[in-house]
Parts: structure tokens; C-alpha cells; sequence
């Protein structure tokens, strides 16, 4: 084919993989099923998996998936990051530069940055944290899609609906789009998570550096990219520009990414390159080729010194000690529920990805990104927040969506069977209790067969001064799952007047 056909074969594969990572996203949407594949992008991503394998120490199969890669990257380079990654796709695609500033590019020490964030996050992983996987980018993508794109477009839209129903005439178009997009994009329940505004800040931060450069945050911060530029070292195709240049410079003018060199002569960097073919087709002699090539690139100014290298190691061993000494990693957060199934909290953070998988799939919208909870080291990673949400006791979609195994994946009698934290209720605040007023709503709701709420009658005197007798209720610790709907469903203004506490 000719390039011209390569590049637009390039972009036909960048909006299927999009629109694969979208219906991805999307799939668990009805009814919130566990999809088994809903994680699929994540187990393709190599940083997440040598991140999680090297922090937790163990071998995860669901990650090997990333060995290809691995394999890919070897063979052509930073394949992709230019034909595959979604983030990367929709941040070529929003432009704002105007092609006359694309000269005007930041200097290429900028570069580094992204370099020496790879080198601290695997450091810090192999003492078993993973704080910095946040900037992994399918963890960010989908963390912001979860918590921030999705509910503004579902509050968007239903502001929008309700304007609209006031005119009959219109309602019929209501109806439709409400039968068109509720379930299958938008959740049947209004969703609001807490750290959404920080969450919503970076994401389009990342967009806004697009001011400055193209593609600025894949240039020049992703640590993801940064780990596949080092692969694409040694691989095995490599585009080189061949002996009739003519130093035209429309190959560096027409490159995102900044990837050419003119000194001594033009030549293509392979780590900086991602193969979005814009330059084998702006070519005016059509001499740009993918050639093989045996050997190891050679190093770059920016390519991480000897030096630099041992400050980012020691970075990451510093940063590490310092987060371990923090009050939240000896003295757990009362109120830090993990989701069903999470054992030792030192294990689940050695292979959490912080991806929002969980959170995304939750029909209850109970998972919520943790942010000062569980300290530095917890950033967020899922934590159960039963007031805005509760485990379902029908639902193990979590640990099923789980790409790294954080949440383990139980069937749906042993989720029922893991036990979250307690219920314990605040005779001050409960309403039978403290004022004599009937309720029994918590007890009514306890999804648990032998009931963990059970009801006493007392005679107690209400605000009237009248004595009235009331079923005031108890909880049994040793059947409580922690599950939060008793708290969800608590009808105490402000905080529940039954809350559910972590077990230590």
C-alpha cells in the first residue's frame, strides 16, 4: 500500500481501538453486569502489569496479556502510543496549536520529566508501592471517565431532558432519548463522587497542555510512553530517513511529537517515535522507510544520565520512606471500607492499579476514589462509602472487573460470605433511641437471611412527655457483613445514625 493508505489505515485502527476502549467502558452499563472483559485494555497495559507484579511480588496471569505489548513494541516501536492508546487518540485529536506555532516547540529537556517519573514508579515498586500509578494513562482516562465525564454528561443531559419535557410537544423526544441512553450510556442513577473536582482538574489539565505542544502530555510526561520509548530502543523496525533528503524540514515541521533530529543530519529518534506515518507521506522524495535494524540506539541528550538515574532511584526510595511513615500506614482510617473480598491492606495496595475499574462497575455508585483516607499511598484506590452507597448483596461485579486481582474475584455466595466492616448505631442519633420516635428502616433493609438488625420493644418517654413503646434496634456483630445499606438507607438527617466501621 501507499503511505497514504498506511496513515489512513493508522487512523481507521485509532477510532476502533477507541471504540473499542469506549464500548469497554460502557458494556457493564445495563443493569451493571460483571462483564468478564470489561477489563481487557488494562491487561494489555505493561506498566500497570510490571508495576503490580513487582510491588505485590506475585505472578499475575491476567496481566500477561501485556507481553504483547511488549512483543509489538520490540518489533515496530511506540506502536501504541501513535495506532492504539485511547488517551493518546484524544489528545492528537484535540489540537490547539496553530500548525505556524508548531516551530515553537518547549525545549526537549522536558523530556526527562516523563523519564524520571518511569524510573521513580518502578523503584517505589519494587519496595511495594504504587502510588505513582496514577499517571499510568488507561488508569487516568478511565478514573476521570468514572468519576467526572460520565456524571457531568448525565447531569448535563438531564438538566437538559427536564427543560425540555415543559413543552408537551417535546416530550416525546425525551422519551426516546431517555430510552436510547439510559443504561447504555448513562447510569439509571444520578452518580456523584468525592475528589471529582482534583480528579476533573488534572484530566483537563492534561488536555490544556496542549497549548504549549502537541500531544504535550505523551511527549513529555507519560511514564507509560516513557517505558515503551525505552523498549523502542532495540526494536526491530525503525523509520529512517533515507540518503536523498533534501532537508526540507516538512517532516519535522509535520511531526506531533517532535521526534526528528536535523543535527548532524535528520534522522528519526525511535524512542521518541510513534509511528503516525505524517511525515512518510509529507516526504517530497518519498524516501522515509521502516527498515530493519539490529542494535541499540544510541543515547539521547534526554535519555536519563548516570546520575539523573541515581537521583530517581533515590527519589523513589526516599519517597516510599516517607509515605510509610505517614500516621495512615500504622493507624488505619476508621471508616476506610474496602470493597468485598480485600484482605491485608499492604497486599491490596501492592496491586491495585488505581484504574477505577471497580468503581465504574458498581450498580450502587458505593466505590469512591480515596483521598486523604488511606494516606499518600492509598490515592485513589476504592473505597466504600455506604452513605452514598452500598454493597449490593446481589452484585460481586468489583472483584470480577478487578484487572490485577486486588479485589478478588468471588462468586456471588462467597461475596455474600466477605465481610466489609460492622454496623454499629449512635443511640444518640438514632431516632427510636434518642427521641422515642418508631423506625425501623435498618432493620427492614438488612439484606442479610438471619437478619444482623434485630428490633427491641422498650417503653420510652418521646418529647411530649408521653410514654410510648418503641422498637429500638441492635445490631449482631457476628452476622454483619458491613454491607452499608442500613447507613444508605438511614433516614437521620446529615450522618447516619447507624454507621459502618472498618474490623481494624
Amino acid at each position: 500500500m501507499t503511505n497514504r493508505r498506511w496513515r489512513r489505515l493508522r487512523q481507521l485502527i485509532q477510532v476502533l481501538s477507541l471504540g473499542l476502549y469506549l464500548f469497554l467502558f460502557f458494556a457493564a452499563l445495563p443493569e451493571r453486569p460483571a462483564y468478564s472483559h470489561a477489563d481487557l485494555i488494562f491487561r494489555l497495559d505493561p506498566l500497570a502489569a510490571a508495576g503490580a507484579m513487582l510491588a505485590s511480588r506475585t505472578w499475575i496471569p491476567k496481566l500477561a496479556l501485556a507481553f504483547l505489548t511488549i512483543g509489538l513494541t520490540l518489533l515496530l516501536g511506540r506502536v501504541w502510543c501513535g495506532w492504539l492508546c485511547p488517551l493518546g487518540t484524544l489528545l492528537e485529536w484535540f489540537r490547539i496549536r496553530s500548525p505556524r506555532k508548531r516551530g515553537q516547540q518547549p525545549s526537549a529537556d522536558w523530556r526527562r520529566v516523563g523519564r524520571f517519573l518511569l524510573l521513580v514508579m518502578l523503584v517505589a515498586a519494587i519496595l511495594g508501592n504504587l502510588s505513582l500509578l496514577i499517571l499510568d494513562p488507561l488508569a487516568l482516562l478511565t478514573r476521570s471517565m468514572s468519576t467526572v465525564v460520565v456524571p457531568a454528561l448525565d447531569k448535563g443531559i438531564s438538566t437538559l431532558e427536564q427543560t425540555m419535557y415543559q413543552t408537551p410537544a417535546l416530550r416525546p423526544v425525551v422519551n426516546t432519548l431517555e430510552q436510547l441512553l439510559r443504561g447504555k450510556i448513562l447510569p439509571y442513577e444520578p452518580q456523584v463522587y468525592t475528589s471529582s473536582l482534583l480528579i476533573a482538574v488534572i484530566f483537563f489539565g492534561i488536555f490544556a497542555l496542549n497549548v504549549f505542544a502537541e500531544r504535550f502530555w505523551c511527549r513529555y510526561l507519560c511514564p507509560l510512553g516513557a517505558l515503551l520509548g525505552f523498549l523502542s530502543k532495540v526494536s526491530i523496525f525503525r523509520p529512517f530517513i533515507g540518503e536523498s533528503c533534501k532537508a526540507c524540514a516538512r517532516c519535522t515541521r509535520t511531526c506531533q511529537l517532535d521526534a526528528i533530529r536535523n543535527e548532524p543530519r535528520y534522522e528519526i529518534v525511535p524512542a521518541e517515535c510513534t509511528l503516525c506515518l505524517d511525515c512518510f507521506v509529507t516526504c517530497p522524495e518519498n524516501d522515509i522507510r521502516l527498515r530493519p535494524s539490529i542494535g541499540v540506539d544510541i543515547l539521547r541528550p534526554h535519555d536519563p544520565s548516570r546520575r539523573e538515574a541515581l537521583m530517581a532511584m533515590l527519589t523513589g526510595v526516599i519517597g516510599v520512606a516517607v509515605i510509610k511513615s505517614g500516621i495512615r500506614s500504622t493507624q488505619r482510617h476508621p471508616f476506610l471500607l474496602r470493597p468485598p473480598g480485600v484482605g491485608a491492606e499492604d497486599g491490596f495496595l501492592a496491586r491495585c492499579l488505581r484504574c477505577s475499574q471497580c468503581i465504574r462497575v458498581c450498580p450502587t455508585s458505593a466505590l469512591h476514589p480515596v483521598l486523604v483516607e488511606a494516606g499518600a499511598e492509598g490515592l485513589w484506590t476504592p473505597r466504600l462509602v455506604p452513605r452514598l452507597g452500598y454493597c449490593n448483596y446481589g452484585c460481586n461485579a468489583c472483584g470480577q472487573s478487578c484487572p490485577s486481582g486486588a479485589i478478588p474475584a468471588l462468586d456471588l455466595e462467597d461475596k455474600r460470605q466477605a465481610v466489609i466492616g460492622v454496623a454499629q448505631i449512635d443511640r444518640n442519633r438514632c431516632l427510636p433511641w434518642s427521641k422515642g420516635i418508631p423506625c425501623i428502616v435498618c432493620e427492614e433493609v438488612c439484606p442479610i437471611p438471619d437478619k444482623a438488625v434485630r428490633l427491641e420493644e422498650a417503653t420510652v418517654i418521646d418529647s411530649s412527655g408521653e410514654a410510648v413503646t418503641v422498637l429500638r434496634p441492635y445490631v449482631l456483630e457476628h452476622l454483619c457483613i458491613g454491607c452499608g445499606v442500613c447507613e444508605y438507607k438511614c433516614p437521620a438527617q446529615g450522618e447516619a445514625a447507624i454507621r459502618v466501621h472498618c474490623l481494624t
